[in-house]
């Protein structure tokens, strides 16, 4: 007879064995989440339709082409290279759908005006003339090479869908043609938004200066914010939304008057919990307008402005600051602060995630089970405060409860955010 083995729920066995669990020494739902992912709507003459691209940093720099159309240093992605200065991760979404460019041998796999710098070379294989080799080129770039001896036989690559039907002719070249952009509305915008609350983000920029569309972001991140616990902020322009989950940004760029959207997006949602972006250098590529005095500077901040001044020979960040203005018993002057949200959202984020991923539907709620919960939270908190986002930690503070009913639990306890330096006031005695 075999000797019992496997797992136990409880000391009741009746076979004589070994019974064993292995768990992970550390959970990796208690470990804090990474920063640095982005989302954005932009007009593209070149990429997927209604549907968000999530591209990588590594992909940004080596597959823009087929992605977006254009080489990795092509001034269209000026702003776009802005923005990943900062982040890691993106989720693209165009903004503008128009008709595909067509020639006789084959249709631009997506619609937008790039796909007319499309062109098809057609020659006889020189190994094999019953043979021909169809080139693809995307401006003067070779994109694709293909031998075949019929159009059928063609495999459709990243630029072009194919008609596999008719008779390949040899040709110096076709160009395709009658591709356009589309327009953008707000209903574009309304699009985007919806297929975002499938993600998680840290931050999402609104290319606009048009206050309706404007009004929607904020009216979009006040819903998912406080009404469904998403926590992200929304970067927009010229738009004094007085709330903490939406940044404001002052300044004009001479290319294209919100243009900064890009980078400052790029640095809200790339920002680590114990950093802040407060005197950070704007190294991206469009020229800021930064010519505001002392007493304009001063009132940007009193209005909750995301403002960039000029110091020396940089432009840098004056104050990592958000929308909000007014502040209650509820909300203080630290909400104003980002590196405060910062800290307090990713709290909520990595407690959320431990609850959802290890707590609901496996662990009971019972003093062992909510004592489980309770060190995990204070583990978070512990990482925090080995980081130097938060100070006068003191686990004692954090209780965990049973709640209403038997399924719910309640979580209590303080937090102090540490913010960067601002001040110095100093006063030195001459003896």
């Amino acid at each position: 007879m075999a000797l019992g083995g496997g797992n136990f729920t409880a000391q009741n066995k009746k076979l004589p064995g070994t019974y064993a669990n292995f768990i992970n020494a550390t959970r990796a739902a208690s470990v804090i989440s990474d920063r640095g992912v982005a989302a954005i709507a932009v007009e593209l003459d070149w990429g997927a339709d209604k549907e968000m691209i999530e591209i990588t940093a590594s992909d940004f720099n080596k597959n823009t082409l087929k992605i977006l159309g254009y080489d990795y240093s092509s001034e269209k992605l000026k702003g776009l290279r802005d923005l990943f200065r900062n982040i890691r991760t993106l989720y693209l979404y165009r903004l503008n759908s128009g008709e595909k460019a067509t020639c006789t041998y084959g249709t631009a796999k997506c619609s937008g005006i790039r796909g007319n710098d499309l062109r098809i070379v057609i020659q006889k294989n020189i190994d094999d003339e019953t043979k021909y080799d169809v080139t693809t080129l995307l401006g003067t770039k070779q994109v694709d090479k293909q031998t075949v001896a019929k159009a059928e036989e063609l495999i459709d690559n990243d630029y072009i869908v194919f008609k596999k039907s008719g008779e390949l002719e040899v040709t110096a070249g076709v160009n395709l043609e009658n591709g356009t952009n589309g327009e953008v509305t707000g209903e574009s915008h309304q699009a985007f938004l919806e297929k975002l609350e499938e993600y998680s983000f840290n931050a999402v920029g609104c290319i606009s200066k048009d206050t309706a569309i404007t009004n929607l972001y904020v009216t979009f991140t006040k819903r998912l914010r406080d009404e469904m616990g998403v926590k992200f902020q929304a970067v927009v322009y010229n738009n004094p939304a007085n709330y903490e989950g939406v940044v404001n940004v002052k300044n004009r760029t001479v290319e294209d008057e919100t243009s900064l959207i890009y980078w400052v997006t790029g640095v809200i949602a790339g920002c680590a919990i114990n950093k802040s972006n407060m005197n950070k250098v704007y190294d991206g590529e469009f020229a800021v307008e930064t010519n505001y005095t002392q007493t304009e500077l001063e009132n940007a901040i009193d209005n909750g402005e995301f403002i960039l001044h000029k110091v020396g020979d940089d432009v840098r960040v004056l104050k990592d600051i958000n929308s909000l203005v007014t502040t209650d018993n509820e909300k203080g002057p630290d909400f104003k602060n980002n590196q405060t949200i910062r800290v307090i959202d990713q709290l909520a984020i990595d407690v959320a995630t431990i609850f959802n991923t290890n707590y609901i539907g496996t662990i009971p709620n019972n003093q062992s089970g909510r004592l489980s919960l309770w060190n995990d939270i204070v583990s978070i908190y512990n990482q925090y405060a080995q980081m130097q986002a938060i100070e006068n930690f003191n686990s004692e503070d954090i209780t965990v409860e049973q709640g209403n009913d038997k399924e719910s639990v309640v979580v209590n306890g303080a937090i102090q955010p540490i913010n960067a330096m601002a001040k110095l006031y100093m006063t030195i005695i001459v003896e």
